[in-house]
């Protein structure tokens, strides 16, 4: 039998005064008035390549040669993090774990948290020296107490490439010094940026931290932005002369996080200090664009109930709707209230229903342009019925479809 679909069409506005999401009352509603702020192109800012995204949705808000394939260099050591911070959460090492510093990390060039060879790091100490001063030696120390060589530990780092999907993505060392087959994209450093905040925000406070101090030598984070605004807290910078300055960053304001990646970054000559601080304006007209004409919103909750069913042949007559995670939109600023919601879902709905089973789609537009869609799941489950609820049932569902 031919499944009817119906659908539901209701004001997000309605939100904000607490109504169901049952459809609007008879008679005329006054209209919310908008006055929307008109988007204009991201200005020039003198990168090869950028990608400005909304943390929560993922949403790209302005991009430029977002997957074309650049030298990451430094920015590599957010992977290195990335996999230290695998092993921590499943505890196969913990923060206080020491690792042996071999010739080869001793030998290291470039930045530096100058370790002595032969002695023992914790995992924590080499892990601030690998963000904060982008420490070559802490890398390889890192990679070897890990994965036993650096050759294993790349591996394990191309791998977890391929898990989040970062498909311009290639890793030859753990560092980022020039090697060959050794490349990233802006796109692909947003989304691992984006993996390291919600995955383990345990860990994600030392990429704030402003200063570190090791044999007797202290040492100031590369990303100037930390102290140009307040409000971020992340990632990491990476500079080679085959790269150019590239920056990675997250900042939060008013409740909304977006995360900007700007690779190949045109600075004047100038001292190592004064380009760091140039190319942190550059990153901070990125987010400041996205801050200024986007906001995030959250619409519903996980398990929030957002509708019920009716299910044949099941042991209770409905089961609760809604998601299975929150549901958040980013839209232009002003734009809130011009936002629809359209629930479909299957009224002819079969016991056995599983909870989380998905039974339709809610999907959410602005100016008839798809915003968003996510599986509508059951709340709850309903198993078959006895056989008088299957019986009866079978009776109502013919009559209900004549």
């Amino acid at each position: 039998m031919r499944l009817v679909l119906r659908s539901l069409v209701f004001i997000l506005a309605s939100l904000f005064s607490g109504l169901s999401l049952a459809a609007p009352s008879a008679g005329p509603s006054p209209s919310v008035p908008s006055l929307p702020v008109p988007v204009p192109p991201m200005s020039p800012i003198g990168a090869k390549s950028y990608v400005l995204m909304d943390y929560q949705t993922g949403q790209i808000l302005a991009e430029k040669n977002p997957d074309e394939r650049r030298a990451p260099a430094s920015t590599t050591k957010l992977m290195t993090a990335y996999v230290v911070f695998q092993d921590l959460k499943a505890g196969r090492i913990h923060l206080d774990t020491k690792f042996h510093v071999s010739d080869e990390a001793w030998r290291q060039g470039g930045s530096r948290m100058f370790l002595n060879p032969g002695s023992s790091v914790s995992v924590k100490e080499l892990l601030q020296g690998l963000l904060i001063p982008s420490g070559n030696d802490a890398a390889v120390a890192l990679a070897q107490g890990v994965a036993g060589t650096t050759g294993a530990f790349v591996s394990l780092m191309n791998a977890y490439a391929k898990q989040l999907g970062l498909n311009n993505t290639h890793y030859s060392d753990v560092n980022g010094l020039p090697e060959p087959d050794l490349y990233t994209s802006a796109m692909d450093l947003a989304k691992l940026s984006r993996a390291i905040i919600s995955q383990f925000p345990e860990y994600y406070h030392y990429f704030s931290e402003k200063s570190f101090t090791w044999n007797n030598i202290k040492q100031y984070n590369y990303n100037k932005l930390l102290w140009r605004d307040p409000s971020v807290d992340g990632l990491k910078t990476g500079y080679t002369s085959e790269a150019g300055y590239i920056l990675t960053s997250s900042a939060v304001r008013n409740g909304t996080r977006l995360i900007a990646v700007v690779m190949g970054v045109n600075l004047p000559k100038a001292s190592s200090e004064q380009n760091y601080i140039n190319l942190a304006r550059v990153s901070e007209a990125l987010l400041n664009y996205g801050f200024r004409f986007f906001s995030t919103h959250k619409l519903y909750s996980a398990g929030q109930a957002l509708d019920s069913a009716r299910v044949w042949g099941g042991a209770h007559e409905h089961v609760k709707l809604g998601l299975m995670q929150d549901l958040y939109v980013t839209v232009p600023s002003g734009h809130y209230h011009n936002l629809k919601a359209e629930m479909t879902l299957n009224p002819s709905l079969q016991a056995p229903i599983s909870q989380g089973q998905a039974v339709g789609e809610v999907k959410v537009s602005l100016a008839g342009k798809l915003v968003t869609q996510v599986p509508l799941v059951a709340l709850e489950a309903d198993p078959r019925g006895n056989l008088w609820q299957r019986v009866r049932d079978t009776v109502l569902k013919w009559f209900a479809h004549k």
